[in-house]
């Protein structure tokens, strides 16, 4: 099973790149598992969407 630590870089590649199909089983599995990864992958989605909005004017 992947550390944290391998789970949270495994989150921010999948920001740029797609992940194969055995890092996105490995992340899934430990996401399930791990509730401060779960939160962390929630975070940073919300962060993402954010900057998404304000990139494209949509936060005034």
């Amino acid at each position: 099973m992947l550390s944290c630590r391998e789970a949270t870089a495994l989150m921010s590649q999948e920001q740029d790149r797609h992940l194969g199909m055995a890092e996105r089983m490995a992340l899934r599995l430990h996401v399930l598992m791990c509730a401060g990864c779960n939160n962390y992958r929630r975070q940073m989605n919300v962060l993402r969407e954010a900057c998404r909005r304000f990139g494209s004017g949509g936060m005034q």
